[in-house]
């Protein structure tokens, strides 16, 4: 790795570790000429499936569509950027999961009616009225009736973790 202070050659690692979610290694580096330190970031380069539309045509994944649709939903709704990055990033990795090199757009879209209804109810109908294009006011009080039988997303997430060390007293 080039020095960005002085340009030379030869710089060493002092400290490696994991940062986010274990996605990157952080490194930081010193420089053996001028001995200034810096960090460098190191992440896998992975190639993120084509989409297969509807209509058979094909197109690469945009991440930012992706996040367009779900922040489109979540409109003027009291979920923080830091869940809905979370909830972008659990779409991304599912899909590399699956190890293929085309995913439909079907796949994508229930990935997010998922996601979107462990975050926000009002949201996932917002979304699913579009991308399931319903047609009548019954189709929007099947899945109101269907949501109502489930805990809200705040409830699930306040609830204490049985399984939590820390929980016992």
């Amino acid at each position: 790795m080039r020095c960005p202070f002085c340009g030379a050659q030869d710089t060493r690692v002092i400290d490696s570790r994991l940062s986010q979610e274990g996605d990157q290694v952080r490194r930081r580096r010193e420089c053996t000429e001028c001995k200034e330190r810096f960090t460098t970031y190191e992440a896998a380069e992975l190639n993120m499936p084509r989409v297969i539309k509807a209509n058979g045509s094909r197109e690469p994944f945009r991440e930012e569509k992706l996040r367009a649709g779900i922040l489109r939903s979540l409109e003027k709704r009291p979920v923080g950027s830091d869940r809905i990055e979370a909830a972008v990033n659990r779409i991304k990795k599912k899909l590399l999961a699956r190890g293929e090199r085309e995913v439909s757009s079907r796949f994508i879209g229930e990935s997010v009616m998922q996601e979107l209804g462990e975050l926000d109810h009002v949201a996932y109908v917002r979304f699913a009225s579009v991308y399931r294009s319903f047609e009548d006011v019954n189709e929007f009080r099947e899945v109101i009736d269907r949501l109502e039988k489930q805990p809200h997303p705040d409830e699930k997430r306040d609830q204490p973790d049985l399984f939590d060390d820390e929980s016992e007293a």
